[in-house]
């Protein structure tokens, strides 16, 4: 069971598939309006929001980067525009997946399962394996939480998912295609979303490309996180 919030300005199909979720056991709250939607995040833990594109005050896209600022919560957009350079730059902006128009709510359904094992399946069954330790690093991955030499290190969602990955990997090259499939749900995209990423991990763990640390850059294979000698 999640607790889902319905971000759709089509009264009936909001109707619908607050139904449909509601049936199968979900907490589920529908708004019609991009504001009425961050409003309500910062109001409630949802787990799960399904985001309309075509909302009446405020471009989907715009209301994406707005609800980004202010909560990591797995986002499924619903589109009806069948252009795949604009989904891909809605992942690429935050969003965790995609629903194209007309879907079924078993469709969302099974969408939403997936987002939510990403979002929550990573820290494994057990206390000991869920604490990585990399040199002065350190990764929490049930809590969710990191730290550097004692001191916490303040990530997004998507860059403790990052970080998270490569610690598990640590002292491996992991190839960049493998890294967009298990931190973004995509079997391809833009290097330059892990580039970005990468530079901002960076920045919080005190280092650079040119000086690298924890962070290495191989070439045309991939990333690899290591103790530094």
């Amino acid at each position: 069971m999640a607790l889902v919030l319905v971000v759709e300005d089509d009264q009936l199909v909001r109707s619908a598939l607050i139904r449909h979720l509601t049936r199968e056991k979900h907490g589920v709250r529908g708004v019609g309006t991009a504001l009425e939607a961050l409003r309500e995040v910062t109001r409630h833990p949802f787990d799960v929001v399904v985001l309309d594109l075509g909302l009446p005050d405020l471009d989907g896209g715009e209301a994406l980067k707005m609800l980004r600022g202010i909560s990591n919560v797995p986002v499924i957009i619903a589109t009806a525009r069948d252009d795949e350079a604009e989904v891909v730059r809605l992942l690429n902006a935050g969003a965790d997946d995609y629903v194209t128009k007309p879907f079924s709510g078993e469709h969302l359904e099974a969408r939403m399962a997936a987002v939510l094992r990403r979002a929550g399946g990573r820290a494994g069954d057990g206390d000991a394996g869920d604490v990585l330790r990399i040199g002065g690093l350190r990764v929490d991955l049930r809590r969710r939480v990191a730290d550097l030499d004692g001191t916490p290190l303040h990530l997004s969602r998507r860059e403790f998912d990052l970080l998270g990955f490569l610690a598990a990997r640590a002292g491996s090259v992991v190839p960049r295609r493998e890294i967009l499939a298990a931190v973004w749900g995509q079997s391809y995209g833009d290097d330059q979303t892990i580039d970005v990423h990468l530079s901002w991990l960076r920045r919080k763990l005190g280092e650079t490309a040119r000086q690298p640390r924890y962070l290495h850059t191989v070439r045309g294979v991939g990333v690899k996180l290591e103790a530094p000698p």
